[in-house]
This record gives structure tokens, sequence and C-alpha cells, in this order.
């Protein structure tokens, strides 16, 4: 027999040294590090229910110290024994909460920046409920220190099997010692990290998979055609079921105890699967924040190397592949594809995932700066290839010397892709493909006028004069005399030209451009007029554009 010991409650004290992450830091604890935890709720100021020994995260209130101090007198009021508040980043916390904590004597602690609520709750979820495996408990304290992998081997013990431990998605988590009669099922699963995807396909068939997601007990399954006989029970944490461990009869019979063993043992890994949940999704947010703040330019540089594991010392390039706006399925179905192509092109690349963009940052420890090029240019193709996709816009930035430099290469890249879009949306512009993409040297010149162009734009939207009036005053009319004046200059004051473009008769094109001087006064013999001319033209033809935004 295997006793179950009964729940414990966990100590604040408990739950920061169960936080390896870092994902909460102590600011103040009035009444001392061992005021006992009972649960964890999200703060709402108007509901009027007991928090008794609970951390209360302050997810609602705002950038407000005053409305912050007020959720950490309610939480205390309310009977809370800490309470989570949102990180200012490099700023210290506000004195007024800090201030509240101290005089109410409920403790305050910071949620990393990097992290959200719902890591939150899943460590707390985690620190209660090894605290409710207990130490008592003999299998507990046979696995005490050694996680799943030592609970494979002790449970293999109990059961006298071969035991595999595997997540939902039936990645191997953990397995104990194989020996030379184990199954080719068990090798392959053991071999690749996962169950076979025919295996799981059988065992959805045979109906197998349906009575693991719904049972609470110990399911048995008679050996068949050379397949050991098996037991399989769910790991669940209250009705969440978080993965399964497998016992195979290879060349041996079951121990008597086998079922309890097994049942025991699904109680005492739940804490380990929701820390081995909490874990993964810990790290692949930290990376998510390390990187936005390294293309972005914020924070500390180093500090986001260190999080994703890259070198200072190692070229680089950022490529941005950007789409138009989501119009449907199609659309979201080409973003992930490119993602996925990306974070496949090699191990160290790190790719970030945004609404209508992503962006890629390629280490180049060669220092060779066309692999980026090539990167795109793979990019371009697969973005070509699907059907009824949008098209993507891909921007190389130039090599940098190093990733700590990175927010310049991923600015350039995305002025590329606003210059790819202008240009083609100019009415001159050929028919435009799928995808298109280039570096930043390609595009240069239009860079640099798009710079001056949006430094010129404050000073022209507050200029007046004849200029001003015609474009608004045509605009509302349905912009074509704006079109006529700007097929004219782009034509360098060839009429015939300009008058083909528009595909009017030149005599048509003469007289619009005689009703701009004599209705506005615009006089295109004047070179002044001329430039104040073009640059509004210009102005005009991107007013939608914007300076690329910061990460």
């Amino acid at each position: 027999m295997i006793p179950a010991s009964p729940p414990t409650d966990v100590t604040l004290r408990q739950l920061l040294a169960h936080d390896e992450d870092g994902l909460l830091r102590l600011l103040l604890a009035p009444t001392g590090q061992d005021v006992v935890v009972r649960g964890v709720v999200i703060g709402d100021e108007g509901a009027e229910r007991p928090h008794d020994g609970r951390v209360v995260l302050a997810a609602g209130p705002g950038s407000e110290p005053g409305a912050a101090a007020g959720a950490v007198r309610e939480a205390a009021r309310r009977g809370a024994a800490a309470v989570v508040v949102r990180s200012r980043g490099a700023e210290p916390p506000f004195e007024e909460v800090v201030a509240a904590a101290r005089e109410t004597g409920v403790a305050l602690l910071e949620r990393a920046a990097w992290a959200d609520w719902a890591d939150t709750v899943e460590l707390l979820r985690s620190a209660m409920a090894f605290a409710a495996v207990g130490s008592g408990d003999r299998l507990a304290g046979d696995i005490a220190g050694g996680g799943l992998a030592v609970l494979a081997q002790e449970v293999a013990r109990y059961c006298r099997a071969s035991i595999t431990i595997e997540d939902t998605r039936f990645r191997l988590l953990a397995h104990s010692a194989t020996s030379t009669a184990a199954d080719p099922e068990r090798t392959s699963t053991i071999l690749g990290g996962k169950v076979p995807d025919r295996r799981v396909a059988q065992l959805r068939r045979s109906g197998l998979l349906r009575a693991l997601w719904t049972s609470r007990d110990v399911i048995h399954r008679a050996a068949d055609e050379g397949d050991p006989e098996r037991l399989v029970v769910a790991i669940r944490s209250g009705g969440e079921m978080l993965g399964s461990i497998w016992a195979a009869a290879d060349g041996s019979s079951f121990s008597p105890d086998a079922e309890e063993a097994l049942r025991r043992a699904a109680d005492v890994a739940v804490p380990h699967l929701l820390q081995h949940r909490l874990r993964t999704a810990v790290n692949r947010r930290r990376e998510e924040h390390a990187l936005r703040g390294l293309l972005g330019g914020e924070g500390d540089a180093g500090s986001h190397l260190w999080s994703l594991g890259l070198a200072p010392e190692t070229p680089c390039a950022v490529v941005v592949a950007e789409r138009d706006r989501p119009t449907g399925d199609a659309t979201e179905r080409s973003l992930q594809a490119l993602w996925l192509q990306a974070t496949a092109h090699r191990p160290d690349v790190r790719v970030m995932r945004e609404s209508d963009r992503i962006t890629v940052l390629l280490p180049l420890p060669e220092g060779d700066g066309r692999e980026a090029l090539g990167l795109a240019r793979e990019l371009d193709s697969l973005a070509t290839a699907l059907p009824d996709a949008p098209p993507v816009w891909i921007g190389v930035g130039p090599m940098v010397p190093t990733p700590i430099h990175a927010a310049d290469s991923c600015e350039q890249a995305r002025w590329v892709v606003r210059a790819l879009r202008e240009r083609a949306a100019r009415p001159s512009g050929a028919s435009v493909p799928a995808a298109r993409y280039a570096g930043h040297g390609d595009v240069a010149h239009t860079v640099t006028v798009l710079r001056l162009l949006d430094a010129v734009r404050p000073v022209w939207q507050r200029h007046g004069g004849a200029v001003h009036d015609l474009l608004t005053a045509d605009f509302s009319a349905g912009g074509e005399l704006v079109r006529s004046l700007a097929a004219y200059l782009d034509a360098g004051g060839d009429i015939p030209r300009a008058a083909q473009r528009l595909v009017v008769h030149p005599n048509t094109l003469r007289y619009r451009l005689r009703r701009a001087r004599e209705r506005f006064g615009i006089d295109l013999d004047d070179p002044d007029t001329r430039l104040v001319v073009t640059l509004a033209v210009r102005l005009a033809d991107t007013a939608d554009g914007r300076p690329p935004e910061s990460t």
C-alpha cells in the first residue's frame, strides 16, 4: 500500500523558494515570510468576497499609484496573505503602494516584466501542488528532489514494469530504464521523444484514448499480437488533463499493487507536470520579452542576449516580413507558414511574431550578410506559392557587428518594407507580385525620400498658401487636378508623355494646368513652386504611410 498524505498549506517562503525562474520579487513582508498561502485570486474591487489567505493578483489597477495603493488596501481588508503588482520595468514600485502594504501588514510582491498573470497563477498552482503531495508519502519521499526521471524509475520498481510519462501531446517527459525485451513501440517512443503518430492513430481508433481522457482510474489493456500488457492512468489537476503514465509488462507480470502504485504516481506527478509546463511557458515568455526589447532598443541589451542564448561577438541582421492587412484565414495561414519557415532556417534564429508581421533576428557567424538576403528570398518564394495569400513585403536590414545593435538593423528593415509598399502603390508602377523583398541598399534612395517626407510633413501641415488650397479643394472633388500635376512633374514637364500616362489628350492636360494657374495661382515655371507642389503631391501619396513602429 502507498498511503496518500493529507494536503498541506504552502508558506510565502516556500512559494518564493519554488520560484526558480524569478517570476516574482518580494518587495515587502511586514509579518514575515511564513504567512500561509491558501490560493490565488484575481483582484476584483466590485465583488465582496473574502480573500482569506490568498494571493491577490492586482491585474486591474493601471499606472495610477492611487488606484494601485487602493487595490492593496482592499485586498488586505478582505484578508489576503499577499498582493502581486505588475512591474514598472526599471522604475521602482510606487511609494504609495509600498506604504499601503506596510500599513495593512500584507506582503507585497512584484511580477517580472517578461511574465504575465497566467504565469503567476501557474506558479502558485505548482507550488501548492508540491505542498499537497507532502513528504510523508512513501513514493513522494522516494523521489524527493529527483523529478520525473526518478519518479519513472521508482514507479517501475513498484509496478515491476517499464514506465513512460507523457504530456497531452504524447511527448515523452521521462522513462524508466529500457530492457532488451522492450517492445518496438516503446523503443520508438524513447528514440523519437514522442509516441509515433501511427501509434497515436491506432490508440484513437481503438477507443483507448477516449477512455483515458474521461476515466479517473487505471485502464488495463491486454497483450495483443506482440504488444505487451499495459496499464495507463491519466495525470489530472482537478478536471484538467496534464498527461499520462504508461506501464508495459515487458517480459514479466505486474506486481499485485501495480494499479494502486500508478494511481498514487499520477497524484505525485501533478506538481512536476505543472512545473514542467510553467518552465516551458516561462522560458518562451522570457525569450519573447528579451527579443522584443533587443529589437526595440529597450532595456539592458546584455541581459537580453543572455536570455536569448546569443553570443555578443556574433554579427547579425534582421529580416522583417509584413503582410497586407488581415483579410481572412488565408492571411493568417500565410504568416504562420512564414514563421515556421524562418524558425526552421537555423537553430540559432530567433523569430518574433506580431499581428501582421514576423521579425527575424539572424545570427551570421561567418560574417556573410548575403545569407539574410537568401532567407528573404526563401520567404518570398514561400509567400508567392501560397494560394489566395495577400502580398507580403520583406525587408532586410544591414548586417551589424553584434546583436546589441540589432535594433538598428531592425529599424532599417522596416524602412525597406515601407519603401517597397510605397513603390508598389505608385500609379506608374508595374503589376505587383504576391510578395516582394529587398535589402536596404536596393531601396536606399526611396528610404531617404520617405525619411525626408516624414521630416517635412509637420511643416507642410502648418503651411498655407496656394498649393495647400489646391490640394484641399481638389481632393474633395476627386483629385483629378492633383493627379495631373503629379504626372506632369514625374514626366519632367513633358506634356505628351504625361498625357499618355494619364490616358488623356495632351490638350486636356494643358487645360488642367492652365486651370491650376488661373484658379489657384500655381506657376509651374517657378522652381520653388514646382518643388513645393512635388513635395505636397508626394506627401499626399504617402499620407497613409507611417514611420516604422517601435517594437
